[in-house]
């Protein structure tokens, strides 16, 4: 009876070559796992960015309000699919999902830009998705990589990551305009029990992120979400209104029917390839600066991301590679096409695969069980809907300071290069929008290096295009009133 089993074993062993990378199909099931509850707050979190409606007024997937179990449901599919490809064709123990700062540029900045759709704000993430796949196949990416400052690529990261936590505490009214801009809570103090499940939740998950517990986001959002449903059905609190100012944020916390179904994948497709290209919406210029923005928002951190996971792992060669790097590179080029053209997103690799290679994963099949455990998930979606923004957006928070903790990388003594680092990462949430922080500072940077000794000679050609088009794009308004457009 032990033959099967063996010949099995070792078929799996030679494929994925276990044994050779030290590790035996126990562990890689136990850190596909481990991977998979390190990351599933994607499929509440994705849906919770993604619900609103777009400039026109439109929501993804259709109708006439937020159909959160439907972008849960592809969140999980095109996760889920795009990790075994990763699994079964670089077999590397790298996970993908729709990627977080990604998601805030194309739901608060692109889908709101005037005349813009969801189907559009996709179509562009489709296009930054081929881009990549094209970069990835002439080795132009690495050229791209090389072009921007190590700086303001972390800069980026850092900024994104305070627009994110800004977004939570404004989504959970932690954070609301008052006589100030903005103000603490309700004339300055935190009130109402919602209020209080964001407290516990993001408390919840900072301790056990302390106590280096895996899947403290998850679990920070499952004991709020519960704790927010015990109160609701205590108290009747309701949905905030203007009479009900402490009320809960999104969607009340009460579970309407099971929460299994089939899944709703009326996402998929909702997307218009060349639809921002219209002058009625984004434009010729401004489109392509969207496109590039994702990509800059996009590409860098895999590049980082897959070499972290090889160290972590013990699979990096003499200069620092990972093995089969272009077909790492190449799935997650097809990942970010993927996740636009399903309607959640651009999707990327996860560090939190760390967890799973921390537990013992060292090649593809433990993405594989990643993925699998992905597509059990889409049967899940309705519980997405039973999370009210109190319960989720503490790990926006948490996840904004994961992403701040990059900024000592940046030389702060050099001004030349800090001013645009900083302009980077204050433009994003003030502004309201990762495009404009992008922007920003590669103009300063382009500026400042050019009144520096020498220093326009050391800023790559293709940082002058992107400066000169983003100029464009900050005086399209004028350009347009002179022109009578």
């Amino acid at each position: 009876m032990s033959a099967p089993n063996t010949l099995s074993t070792s078929w799996l062993d030679r494929t994925f070559r276990i044994t050779e990378r030290g590790s035996s199909v126990a562990r890689e099931v136990r850190g596909g796992l481990v991977t998979f509850f390190a990351m599933a707050y994607i499929l509440v979190l994705n849906p919770l960015i993604l619900s609103g409606p777009d400039s026109q007024g439109g929501f993804l997937g259709g109708g006439t309000e937020p159909n959160r179990p439907a972008i849960a449901a592809a969140t999980a599919l095109i996760a889920g699919l795009m990790t075994i490809l990763m699994g079964a064709v670089a077999n590397y123990p790298l996970a993908l999902a729709a990627g977080l700062g990604i998601n805030a540029l194309v739901a608060y900045g692109i889908a709101q830009l005037d005349g813009m759709t969801w189907a559009d704000a996709m179509g562009l993430v489709v296009l930054e998705g081929i881009v990549i796949f094209v970069l990835v196949l002439t080795g132009l990416r690495e050229a791209v990589f090389r072009a921007v400052p190590h700086a303001l690529k972390v800069a980026i990261t850092v900024g994104i990551g305070l627009f994110i936590a800004l977004i939570g505490l404004v989504d959970a009214g932690i954070v609301r305009p008052g006589g100030t801009p903005l103000q603490l809570g309700i004339e300055g103090s935190l009130m109402g029990w919602p209020a209080l499940v964001f407290v516990v939740g993001l408390f919840l998950i900072v301790v056990l992120m302390v106590r280096r517990i895996r899947g403290a986001i998850l679990i920070g959002i499952v004991v709020a979400g519960l704790l927010a449903a015990v109160l609701e059905a205590a108290f009747d609190i309701g949905a905030r209104s203007e009479e009900n100012a402490t009320g809960w944020s999104l969607t009340v916390p009460a579970l309407d029917g099971s929460p299994f179904q089939v899944p709703d994948f009326s996402t998929l497709g909702q997307f218009s390839l060349f639809g921002a290209f219209s002058e009625a919406k984004a434009g010729v210029v401004a489109a392509l600066l969207l496109v590039f923005s994702l990509m800059l928002a996009d590409f860098f951190d895999t590049m980082g991301t897959m070499v972290a996971i090889g160290a972590e792992a013990d699979l990096l060669d003499e200069q620092g590679n990972p093995p089969r790097t272009r077909r790492i590179l190449l799935v997650d080029s097809v990942a970010a096409a993927a996740g636009g053209a399903a309607g959640v997103s651009s999707n990327t690799s996860y560090i939190e695969s760390a967890a799973g290679v921390g537990d013992g994963a060292r090649t593809g099949l433990a993405s594989i069980v990643t993925g699998c455990a992905f597509l059990v998930a889409t049967f899940l979606a309705p519980l997405t809907a039973f999370v009210p923004y109190e319960a989720a957006t503490p790990a926006l928070v948490v996840v904004g300071f994961l992403m701040m903790t990059q900024v000592t990388d940046i030389p702060w003594k050099d001004a030349a290069i800090a001013i645009p680092a900083f302009l980077t990462i204050i433009f994003m949430p003030f502004t309201y929008s990762i495009a404009a922080g992008i922007g920003v500072g590669f103009i300063t940077y382009v500026l400042l290096s050019a009144v520096r000794k020498g220093g326009a000679r050391q800023v790559h050609w293709l940082m002058w295009v992107v400066a000169a088009l983003f100029v464009v794009y900050f005086s399209l308004g004028p350009i347009q009133a002179a022109l009578g457009v």
